[in-house]
């Protein structure tokens, strides 16, 4: 859709179709039907282009409310505001329309209407890339979502920006699919930069599934001294000390040059800071141990970290999804025990009905008998209104037993979400033949928001064998 020359673009075309119109009347007045629209936009007669699709009435070729304000995305026609895109020679003018803007965007609302709105034709909006403004406008117009790898992360903060949390999901939606881990570490800065906590959790899970090669792509040397930190605190990194340690060293070689500090060591345990006494240098042997010069004098954490193996895994214990199920600040519980030893490292847990939302949430697990918690997490989730089940991870993987009685809890803040029905009891995992991990399900009495083995929430279990 062109941007630049469109209405004399539109003109012509209107000329075009009552020339024509003229044409089936009297003939020789068709030339001169043409002539007078023209003439009256401002148009010579001669620039018609008879061939062109006619533009007159262009809303009845429209069938839906959707196709007439897609029509009108980056379009001249009846616009009212215009924006000045980024940054010298690559910035963008692009035309809008500020009803539209204002029904999608709170931040543009207040924009133009609120009490302080500004009355300019043109905004310039230097710290924006013309291309994610544009996946901005193009989904408020049409609900199209065009990212690319490229353009994701612009678009990310472009989102965040003008409080459009719709397409800021369909951005971590891209990222969460697109994660690897070689990227891990880039996306976990952007997680962490834009508050995405379920983004942030799930590259932290792949670097620590992948902690060699994520630590050994190039963007592990970019990120900032307190992604570095909140890694390497994980006691669920699978690596041995020694190899961590020298990406590590890395870092700091990479830090050094960005702060422009000759590579000397004591440059170098500067720039680490509090991220040097966060090696485990107990857990090298005396020979990777003495590879290390000069020797750091701190003391280091000796607990092992927890390597976890094979392949994640999950269980679905509801055949059907429904709603409503209500949130007043009591847990959901189910009680569980397993045929196997397993690893839980977090649940699957339903999400909103009424749109994209965010929940905060706690879970936990405790061994039922003993009423003793063996894990549990504060975070939250952003759900994109679907009856998907949305991840919510442990800090740490938490050992379950085969034989013993679990609860399993979660308690959300928000509002009425999805909920399972059609409940399972006996859930049966065939990782490979012959071998089972076997899931049984019991309602957990006493304070509970109402799941039971028939229906509720906490509808997944996320483990390790």
């Amino acid at each position: 859709m062109a941007t630049g020359g469109g209405a004399a673009y539109n003109v012509e075309r209107e000329a075009s179709n009552l020339a024509r119109a003229a044409a089936g009347r009297n003939a020789a007045a068709a030339p001169n039907a043409a002539a007078a629209v023209l003439t009256a936009h401002g148009v010579a007669p001669a620039a018609m282009g008879l061939h062109r699709e006619p533009m007159y009435n262009w809303q009845a070729t429209k069938s839906s409310v959707k196709e007439r304000f897609a029509f009108l995305f980056n379009n001249d026609l009846l616009s009212d505001v215009k924006f000045v895109v980024g940054k010298g020679r690559l910035a963008q003018r692009i035309p809008a329309h500020k009803f539209v803007l204002a029904a999608g965007s709170a931040v543009f609302d207040a924009m133009f209407n609120g009490g302080m709105a500004t009355t300019s034709a043109e905004i310039e909006l230097p710290d924006v890339e013309p291309a994610a403004f544009l996946a901005l406008l193009r989904f408020l117009y049409s609900d199209e979502v065009h990212i690319g790898p490229e353009t994701v992360m612009t678009t990310l903060y472009t989102a965040k920006k003008y409080a459009v949390p719709a397409l800021e999901t369909h951005c971590v939606e891209f990222l969460t699919k697109h994660l690897r881990a070689d990227n891990a570490f880039l996306l976990l800065t952007q997680a962490r930069l834009f508050d995405e906590p379920q983004l942030a959790s799930l590259c932290l899970d792949t670097i620590d599934k992948s902690t060699a090669d994520a630590v050994n792509a190039e963007c592990f040397t970019d990120i900032d001294l307190d992604t570095l930190c909140a890694v390497l605190e994980r006691d669920t990194l699978s690596i041995r000390e020694s190899r961590l340690f020298s990406a590590v060293v890395r870092w700091a070689d990479a830090e050094c040059y960005r702060q422009q500090l000759p590579l000397t060591s004591e440059n170098k345990q500067k720039v680490l800071g509090k991220a040097l006494s966060l090696i485990r240098f107990p857990l090298m042997t005396v020979e990777e141990f003495a590879a290390v010069n000069p020797k750091p004098r701190v003391d280091y954490i000796d607990r092992p970290r927890c390597c976890l193996r094979g392949q994640e895994r999950s269980i679905s214990r509801f055949q059907q999804v429904e709603s409503r199920w209500g949130y007043s600040g009591t847990s959901d519980r189910i009680r569980f025990n397993v045929s196997r030893r397993i690893s839980v490292v977090g649940f699957g847990l339903y999400g909103s009905i009424h749109g994209p939302t965010d929940y905060q949430v706690n879970i936990q697990i405790f061994e039922t008998d003993k009423s003793q918690m063996l894990g549990q997490n504060d975070t939250g989730f952003s759900c994109d209104g679907t009856a998907n089940t949305f991840r919510v991870m442990f800090k740490e993987p938490i050992e379950i037993m085969p034989n013993v009685n679990y609860t399993a809890c979660a308690t959300l803040k928000g509002p009425d979400s999805h909920y399972g029905t059609r409940g399972l009891k006996k859930v049966i995992h065939e990782t490979s033949p012959g071998a089972r991990t076997t899931f049984i399900f019991f309602s957990s009495p006493g304070n509970n928001n109402g799941t039971s083995v028939e229906d509720g929430q906490i509808p997944e279990i996320i483990f390790y064998t």
